[in-house]
């Protein structure tokens, strides 16, 4: 079976890819709390409270690196530009 072709591949943009980790670290420093929340037995609506930052936070990873692969595709030019629209169209979907 063949495997679809990859357009949008890690960004290259250091200062972006800088900004993606800040956000997943401070994320992942969230889930260790959420964990110990939990074991502490608080309350269900902190938790979700929390749960919600988290995902939040990811969210934005996410987009922030979506957004920094579409800025080097345009700025590439080199790949196709319906294949590209494809792509990131099915990595935000992703998202949804």
């Amino acid at each position: 079976m063949a495997t679809a072709k990859k357009i949008v591949h890690v960004v290259s943009d250091e200062a972006a890819l800088a900004d993606i980790t800040k956000r997943l670290r401070r994320a992942e420093g969230q889930i260790g709390g959420i964990l110990r929340m939990i074991e502490d037995e608080r309350s269900c609506e902190e938790i979700v409270h929390q749960l919600a930052a988290v995902s939040k936070a990811i969210d934005k990873a996410a987009f922030s690196l979506i957004t920094a692969g579409l800025r080097e595709c345009i700025i590439d030019g080199k790949r196709n530009a319906d294949e590209v629209a494809e792509q990131l169209q099915k990595l935000f979907l992703t998202m949804a």
